[in-house]
């Protein structure tokens, strides 16, 4: 059910702000009305949206005689002090919208918060597939799936006394199993869903579980939404094919409804998110608005391709990471360019991210693959350097070849240090004359190993012997290299200063 409270923060994305709330903020809301000015019938509703109202002692009229408990109104503050006394004396919650919002973008906002929280009389809301399943089920007879378009479970129908072994199976792991999802393919079972509307049935096949199916498509115009599977050892009757039909298209309202919801809070919290990363004055208040808790975060940046295809499954992947909003999932994430961002609540013990991380991975397709960098613990007003570590941490997965599938900043801070000193050094940024570039073009030019032999002896801090076994020579060659260098170039290599700059140098220009 959809309150007061959460009406007001995520209308605070639109620039929204709450003038007074005179009842509790855990105030249900249920219904919608606007003023129409050319109907002159009483109409009533929980938030009233007074499009076209001039004055805001007129709206808090109107939203009083609708018998509002909050009413939606647009100007600029401060809001007329004595329509907010009577909007208190009314105990309606006054939410006063910027200008530039327009009523169309805050009806579609309101309508979709109120219909996503509205019950059933069954005491669950309206996108609750589980309970039309259950009626469904009751009117055909028979056991009953709904699946999406990529063939997982979004709900069933509750009895499974006389499930066969691949429903449970279907159930338990929320998809087809891919012994059956290939029989189907191989019975041309998604081509027809793909191109018709009737129901399909698919005889009975016991080596794979199956004691038989009616399918029928869920379709929104020739936008395939789903699925609808009803087990049975036989064709349907007419009766039940025509009831299978109208669920089906019961079904595609529930899911347009879904997914318009679901798009609506997903914009408010992306937008939310993006703010945290480019830098806020107000982080702790965005952090509230989110629903986080206090403390400390990290954010990870994930990049998904299939194949050659980049960043071909990046949308799967900010689907399924925003899949069950509101307080239900641990972290919060917006899509930006072609990567995935998403905050968690995580302090110095990694193990949350990863394990969020693993999760992703574990319900995008076998043939994803993803790759990811963490970036370390932030305070809220840390996370635009948390994010650029992620991306850095990102950035440097992408040039490994197998292994996990993130890079962790807090492990791999010294590769990311030396991969920015590498992007400065391609960049210009560092001096193009010194002892580093004098001995790089004296190698190029005759053929020498200065350079080799400067790394090998600092890496060994000054010890010959170690140096000279790296390097596969006799220490007295390191000698004699050592002061051939210092007759060509100033190398000092006494001063502890001296050293460490070349240290960086060689570093930065390591391919």
């Amino acid at each position: 059910m959809l309150r007061l409270d959460r009406l007001v923060n995520v209308l605070g994305g639109y620039g929204a702000r709450l003038c007074c709330a005179p009842a509790s903020r855990d105030v249900e809301l249920r219904s919608v009305v606007v003023h129409d000015p050319t109907d002159t019938r009483p109409a009533t509703g929980d938030v009233f949206l007074s499009v076209g109202v001039d004055s805001a002692a007129e709206a808090v009229r109107l939203a009083r005689a609708a018998r509002a408990v909050a009413m939606l109104v647009r100007g600029s503050p401060p809001f007329d002090e004595s329509a907010l006394a009577d909007a208190v004396d009314g105990g309606i919650a006054v939410l006063l919208v910027e200008p530039e919002v327009s009523w169309s973008q805050l009806s579609g906002v309101v309508y979709g918060l109120v219909l996503e929280g509205r019950e059933t009389e069954a005491g669950r809301g309206p996108t609750d597939l589980f309970a039309f399943a259950d009626t469904l089920a009751a009117e055909i007879g028979s056991a009953v799936t709904i699946e999406d378009q990529m063939s997982r479970v979004l709900a069933y129908s509750g009895s499974q006394q006389t499930a066969d072994p691949a429903r449970l199976e279907t159930i338990l792991g929320r998809r087809v199993p891919d012994t059956v999802r290939r029989l189907f393919e191989r019975e041309g079972v998604f081509a027809h869903l793909a191109t018709s509307d009737e129901p399909l049935f698919v005889g009975p096949s016991p080596a794979h579980g199956l004691r038989g199916r009616v399918v029928v498509a869920v379709r929104a115009g020739r936008e395939l939404l789903g699925s609808i599977w009803v087990e049975c050892e036989r064709p349907l009757p007419d009766e039940r094919r025509t009831a299978l039909g109208d669920g089906a298209r019961a079904v595609a309202l529930h899911l347009l409804r879904s997914r318009v919801s679901a798009d609506l809070e997903r914009q408010v919290e992306s937008d939310l998110v993006i703010r945290l990363l480019e830098g806020t004055a107000d982080a702790p208040a965005v952090i509230t608005r989110l629903g986080l808790p206090r403390g400390r975060f990290r954010v990870i940046a994930l990049q998904a391709h299939i194949a050659e295809e980049r960043h071909a499954a990046v949308l799967l992947a900010f689907e399924r990471a925003t899949t069950g909003f509101g307080w239900s999932r641990p972290g919060r994430s917006t899509l930006f360019g072609n990567t995935l961002y998403t905050l968690l609540p995580c302090d110095s013990d990694v193990t949350p991210a990863l394990d969020w991380l693993a999760a992703i991975v574990n319900v995008l397709p076998r043939q994803v693959t993803v790759l990811a960098g963490v970036g370390g613990p932030a305070d809220p007003a840390q996370l635009p350097s948390c994010r650029q570590e992620a991306d850095e941490s990102l950035a440097l997965r992408a040039t490994r070849q197998g292994g996990a599938p993130a890079v962790v900043y807090d492990e791999s801070w010294d590769e990311i240090l030396l991969q920015r000193l590498r992007a400065a050094a391609s960049a210009g940024r560092v001096p193009a004359r010194g002892p580093v570039a004098d001995l790089t073009r004296h190698d190029a030019e005759h053929g020498t190993h200065h350079i080799a032999t400067l790394r090998a002896w600092l890496e060994a801090q000054g010890d010959l012997a170690v140096a000279a076994s790296r390097l596969g020579v006799h220490p007295n060659t390191i000698r004699y290299r050592l002061r051939r260098m210092a007759e060509l170039t100033d190398l000092r290599l006494e001063l502890p200063e001296k050293r460490l700059a070349m240290i960086i140098a060689l570093a930065a220009s390591r391919s």
